[in-house]
C-alpha cells in the first residue's frame, strides 16, 4: 500500500468532513509522561485522581489501544466571531461570562462523530482498520500528541497554539494500527511572552507550562464539586464556566478562524445574558435549557454556586441581594455557603 498516499487521501477527507486540520504522530510519548509525572508529584492536579489512575497509558497507547503505532490528531476550530467579545464579557459584571467553547453544543460527540467518518473512510479504503477515536474522552494527551502531529506547540499556558489559528480549537485523535507517514513535530514560537502568565485571575500559571489546578478557575467552576476557595472566589469575578483569560491575551489569537460549525454558535444567549436569569432558573429549566451543552456536566449544584459567587462580585443592586436572600434556603448547604458569602459582599 502507498501510505504517503493515503495519508494525503486523509488530509482531503478530514477537510470534506468539516476538520481544521489533521496530522500524524508516533506513539513516543515519553518526555510527555515525564512532564506530567512531574505535575502530579507537585499535586497540581488538585482532586482529579482521574489523571493518575490511568498510570502509564496515558503516555503508551499501545497500553491504551493495543497494536496503535500511529495516532491522527485533529483539531477542529469552534470560535464564533461574531458572538460578544468575552474581554467585554468581563467588563459588565451583572452579566455571565462564559468560557467560549461552551456557548454551543457539546463539542465531545461531534467530535467523536467526525473522528469516526473519517476511520470508517480510511477503513473503506483500506479495508478491516484497527482503530479507536477519542477526544477528552480517556487517558489520551491530546496536547503532547497534537504537537508532535504538527497542529501546533504547547503555549507556556499549557494549550495548543497553532500558527495560523491561534488557540480556540477542539482537539481529537484517531488511534490506529496503519503505519502512515508521521509529520514534524511544531516548533515552540512563544519565545520570550509571557503575557498569559500574568493574565490568570488567580495565579494558576504558576510558571511557564506548569498551571495549578487548585487555582485554576476552569478547574474550579467546572471540575471541582465542592465549595470554592474563599480566597479565590472574589477574584473569579462574574466567570461562571471556565476562563479564557489566559487565551484572550495571547498575541496568535489575533489569528483566529471563524468557526464553520454552526452548533457552536451560541445556545440561550449564553454570550450576551444577565446572571440573575440563570440564577432564576429551576433544575428542570437548568437540565432543559443545557440539554446538548458541555455546561449540563457540572450538575445544578455547581451552577448555582458560580452564579452565586458572579452575583457576589457583582455590582451592588437591590434585585441581586433579594434573588441571593430568596433562595438562600432552598438549597444544598454547599450552595448556601456560597450564597452567604455573596451577601456578606453587598453588606460591605
Amino acid at each position: 500500500m502507498d501510505y504517503s498516499q493515503l495519508k494525503s487521501d486523509i488530509d482531503q477527507w478530514a477537510q470534506e468532513i468539516g476538520f481544521s486540520q489533521v496530522g500524524v504522530s508516533d506513539i513516543d510519548l515519553t518526555e510527555a509522561g515525564e512532564h506530567l509525572n512531574r505535575w502530579l508529584a507537585k499535586g497540581f492536579h488538585a482532586d482529579m485522581d482521574y489523571m493518575h489512575k490511568h498510570g502509564e497509558k496515558r503516555y503508551h497507547p499501545e497500553q491504551l489501544v493495543s497494536g496503535t503505532v500511529r495516532i491522527i490528531s485533529a483539531r477542529l476550530n469552534y470560535m464564533d466571531t461574531d458572538v460578544k467579545p468575552y474581554q467585554q464579557a468581563l467588563k459588565e459584571t451583572q452579566k455571565a461570562a462564559v468560557s467560549r467553547y461552551a456557548l454551543g453544543r457539546d463539542y465531545h460527540k461531534l467530535m467523536r462523530n467526525k473522528l469516526k467518518k473519517l476511520a470508517q473512510r480510511i477503513e473503506n479504503e483500506v479495508g478491516e482498520l484497527g482503530y479507536r477515536v477519542f477526544s477528552d474522552s480517556a487517558p489520551v494527551m491530546e496536547k503532547a500528541i497534537a504537537e508532535k502531529a504538527g497542529l501546533g506547540w504547547i503555549g507556556k499556558h499549557s494549550n495548543v497554539i497553532n500558527p495560523k489559528a491561534g488557540s480556540y480549537f477542539f482537539l481529537g485523535e484517531i488511534y490506529t494500527d496503519i503505519p502512515l507517514p508521521t509529520d514534524e513535530a511544531h516548533d515552540f514560537h512563544c519565545g520570550s511572552c509571557t503575557a498569559c502568565i500574568p493574565a490568570c485571575p488567580t495565579g494558576a500559571i504558576v510558571a511557564p507550562f506548569q498551571i495549578d489546578a487548585g487555582r485554576c478557575i476552569s478547574y474550579l467552576t467546572i471540575e471541582n464539586q465542592g465549595a470554592i476557595p474563599e480566597h479565590l472566589r472574589s477574584a473569579i469575578g462574574n466567570r461562571i464556566y471556565g476562563c479564557d483569560d489566559c487565551q484572550m491575551v495571547c498575541p496568535w489569537n489575533k489569528f483566529t478562524q471563524k468557526s464553520q460549525e454552526s452548533d457552536f454558535s451560541p445556545r440561550q444567549q449564553l454570550d450576551d445574558i444577565e446572571l440573575l436569569e440563570l440564577f432564576a432558573w429551576t433544575e428542570d429549566e437548568f437540565l432543559k435549557k443545557t440539554e446538548g451543552s458541555p455546561i449540563r456536566r457540572i450538575g445544578y449544584a455547581s451552577w448555582q454556586r458560580n452564579l452565586a459567587v458572579a452575583l457576589g462580585n457583582a455590582v451592588t443592586e437591590p434585585a441581586i441581594v433579594e434573588a441571593l436572600t430568596n433562595k438562600r434556603d432552598s438549597v444544598s448547604d454547599m450552595v448556601k455557603e456560597h450564597i452567604e458569602w455573596a451577601l456578606k459582599q453587598h453588606a460591605q
